[in-house]
């Protein structure tokens, strides 16, 4: 009599979208196919459209106040607890990075490990930037006359196309970490990475819609995130076709949103504070500081 075990189904996941805290399906009830870079398919992952940006802005918008109000040092720790978690799933990090973006399996998991170490050193940033970035100013008068950066507000990022992890993490970390809130489009050829985050920042202690990702194509999704009205900013550095970058460009002038335009850095190299700032108001106040 054999013993061996009869063969069962595979449990193919369903990659959802992921906004104000929850994983819905797209509205339009789409998906579109997701390959290894060695054209094996790998999933389906939902295909996000302009119904989806608008509830993601609006759950952005609404997390936008508590998140921006909570403390420095909070953001930090909640950052912090992030990178934990990361590490806590670099294995199956490793494996989707290495299946994204090929090569071998020791260079996605240095990946991996420069995504997690990034999230730290952006967490350690958050009760820091203030000190760097503002301070007192000397004026000729009786005043105090202080200036102290304020997060923008919501902020909109096309996120890398060919870094699924380091240049993902390098562009929603620095927004939130100073109180911004963020609709994400994640790389179209390569998304799962960008899903499995969503997963950490569900369970982390990451308030529901500080981060929204949606997963489609750029040229679909991009152009209503960049002139919805309620964004205050746009990151565009995962935008690689140059029209499509211009028209963002224009419709983000409507309402005078900052732009970061597209580019495509060394993700590995020291970061700096460029892209916190880029993000950033700088609120001044004077008050009288005698008679």
């Amino acid at each position: 009599m054999s013993t061996e075990s009869p063969a069962r189904l595979a449990v193919r996941k369903t990659y959802k979208l992921y906004i104000g805290g929850a994983f819905p399906r797209s509205e339009s009830g789409r998906s579109y196919q997701v390959h290894s870079a060695s054209g094996d398919f790998l999933a389906n992952a939902a295909l996000g459209s302009r119904k989806d940006a608008r509830d993601a802005v609006k759950a952005a918008r609404a997390a936008a106040g508590k998140w921006a109000g909570a403390t420095a040092y909070n953001r930090g720790q909640i950052l912090y607890r992030v990178a934990e978690m990361l590490e806590g799933r670099h294995d199956q990090f490793v494996s989707e990075v290495k299946a994204a973006e090929g090569g071998s399996r020791k260079e996605a998991a240095a990946q991996v490990d420069a995504a997690i170490d990034r999230w730290v050193w952006y967490a350690g940033w958050s009760d820091k930037l203030a000190q760097v970035h503002g301070g007192a100013n000397p004026v000729a008068g009786p005043y105090f006359n202080l200036s102290a950066p304020e997060p923008t507000g919501v902020v909109a990022v096309v996120a890398p196309a060919a870094s699924s992890l380091l240049g993902l993490v390098s562009v929603i970390a620095p927004a939130i970490v100073t109180g911004n809130t963020v609709v994400v489009i994640a790389s179209t050829d390569r998304p799962l990475p960008a899903v499995t985050l969503t997963e950490v920042l569900a369970t982390s202690d990451l308030p529901g819609g500080v981060v929204n990702v949606l997963t489609g194509k750029v040229a679909e999704i991009a152009p209503w995130l960049a002139a919805h009205m309620d964004v205050n900013a746009v990151d565009l550095t995962g935008v690689t076709d140059t029209t499509l970058a211009k028209e963002l460009e224009v419709a983000a002038a409507e309402n005078l949103k900052r732009v970061i335009r597209p580019a495509d850095p060394d993700w590995t190299a020291d970061p700096g504070v460029s892209r916190m700032v880029a993000l950033l108001e700088i609120k001044t106040v004077w008050h009288p500081k005698g008679v």
